[in-house]
């Protein structure tokens, strides 16, 4: 039997993504949420090292001068429509894959981007029915009656830890792992945000800490 148009959507989408990476073996993969994180030149340069960075949403770099925390490296972006830009965000955007996540698609977002977005960024708008409702059955969630579905984050650490099954996982900057019962957090690069009511932090946290147990998933503190 041949592929199925998900199916085949999802390996498109992977060499896509390996276009971008600075190996294309992608051996190892880089995930960064955006909670504040003390200095770690470790970290730092685990992240930086990967073959794979991919940030997400209101992400932060390193400077020079700086000490080393999040690293400087970015390849691939997982977004939505709401997000808060920080200047880091569109920075040599002509060089990174800008990947579109649309779960409220499933019920109120329109379809219209934002006009202060650059016009030629040409952002790759990712399947619901490959992403978001997959993952929402990972979770023990029914996106389609109940208007739920995870966050932005967990997004791209499931489709990275999916896509390559064979490479080391690096995490960092999650911050319900630790703490699932927060309703709001704060970011590496402004203010706090209050947790929207579709996101159902306990499973995403239970879920990322059995990833532990395959041995190629290593979150950083």
């Amino acid at each position: 039997m041949g592929e199925t148009v998900e199916e085949q959507r999802r390996n498109d989408l992977r060499e896509l993504v390996r276009s971008y990476a600075r190996d294309p073996r992608i051996r190892s993969i880089a995930v960064l949420g955006n909670k504040p994180m003390l200095p770690s030149p470790e970290r730092a340069a685990a992240v930086d090292g990967c073959d794979l960075v991919i940030r997400v949403n209101s992400f932060r770099l390193d400077e020079d001068g700086e000490p080393p925390n999040y690293g400087k490296r970015v390849d691939a972006v997982f977004f939505h429509r709401g997000l808060v830009a920080t200047r880091w965000f569109f920075e040599d955007y002509q060089y990174r894959l800008y990947l579109l996540v649309e779960p409220g698609r499933l019920h109120w977002e329109r379809e219209a981007l934002p006009d202060w977005w650059p016009s030629d960024l040409g952002q790759v708008h990712l399947s619901n029915a490959d992403l978001t409702l997959r993952l929402s059955d990972a979770l023990g969630l029914d996106s389609l009656r109940d208007g739920v579905w995870s966050t932005t984050g967990t997004m791209a650490a499931f489709w990275a830890h999916d896509a390559f099954p064979d490479a080391r996982v690096e995490l960092a900057g999650y911050s319900f792992i630790d703490d699932p019962g927060q309703t709001s957090w704060e970011h590496a690069s402004g203010s706090a945000t209050t947790l929207t009511p579709e996101h159902r932090l306990a499973a995403e946290a239970q879920l990322m800490r059995g990833w532990l147990a395959d041995g190629r998933t290593r979150v950083w503190a």
